[in-house]
């Protein structure tokens, strides 16, 4: 079991490598996490580093082909920070992001605190306490080279491959009845449609993965807080980027989100 020290040191090579745009193989043996607990503890002091309170939640790997891409057996948590949080309509720069894929996600604004307790949350409760629907984008990246095969505990010690965040408009108050699972949406770059997706790709429904993520915090003890909000995962195939690139996705009624890349 990593010490208090050592998760701390750990904590601190991951935001540096974040801060200076560089990567590493893996963390070094005695800092690296070898169970999930240990990922998330090391995450967590991550979170002490931003300047402002926590904007909310990502889910990574929510359906089968994320999880077999980066070597994980389910989803994984991360914390997405205020300064890597973008309006619809930006331009971001990519700088040495690696990955370079932007994913559409349906995210959402919680209207209460839903706290830690002992049995879980069902989704209709989990529901219930959602304020909004919005379209978003998420730009994921990882500190690490080969991101594929370092295992989910150093994935989550690297807060997820969290990155940036496009936030779009709420959508209108019919979401509630609309299937999510069943909701399209289609992405393109500049006139070019280059992929499409469902809902359903999402652990099934956004609102599934909304409610894994809210009892896989209150299993850490952590309430999930009003106002903040939970992005869910990809609802289809990444889709490459490059500089000078908008980004479009059309989740239909819910509305659409914009990027642009600098340049």
């Amino acid at each position: 079991m990593l010490s208090e020290e050592n998760t701390r040191k750990a904590a601190d090579i991951l935001w540096e490598l974040w801060r200076k745009g560089e990567r590493t193989n893996e963390l070094p043996p005695m800092y690296r996490p070898v169970t999930r607990a240990e990922g998330y503890a090391i995450q967590g002091l991550l979170e002490e580093r931003s300047a402002s309170a926590l904007f909310g939640w990502k889910i990574a790997a929510t359906s089968s082909a994320g999880q077999s891409h980066i070597g994980v057996g389910g989803p994984l948590a991360g914390r997405l920070l205020r300064e890597q949080v973008y309006d619809d309509g930006s331009n971001v720069s990519l700088g040495n992001t690696a990955m370079r894929v932007v994913e559409p996600e349906f995210a959402f604004r919680m209207d209460c605190n839903l706290l830690p307790r002992e049995h879980l949350y069902t989704v209709k409760e989990v529901i219930e306490s959602v304020h909004s629907v919005h379209p978003a984008l998420e730009i994921p990246d990882s500190r690490y080279e080969n991101f594929a095969t370092v295992g989910e505990a150093q994935l989550i010690a690297d807060n997820a491959c969290a990155h940036e965040f496009i936030l779009g408009a709420p959508a209108p108050t019919l979401w509630r009845d609309i299937a999510l699972e069943l909701q399209p949406v289609e992405v393109s770059v500049g006139t070019r449609s280059v992929t499409s997706g469902v809902g359903s790709n999402v652990l099934s429904d956004p609102r599934v993965a909304l409610t894994w993520l809210v009892n896989e915090l209150s299993l850490m003890g952590i309430s999930l807080k009003k106002d903040q909000i939970v992005t869910t995962g990809t609802a289809a195939i990444p889709s490459p980027i490059n500089p000078g690139d908008t980004v479009s996705a059309n989740f239909g009624s819910l509305g659409s989100v914009t990027v642009s890349f600098a340049l």
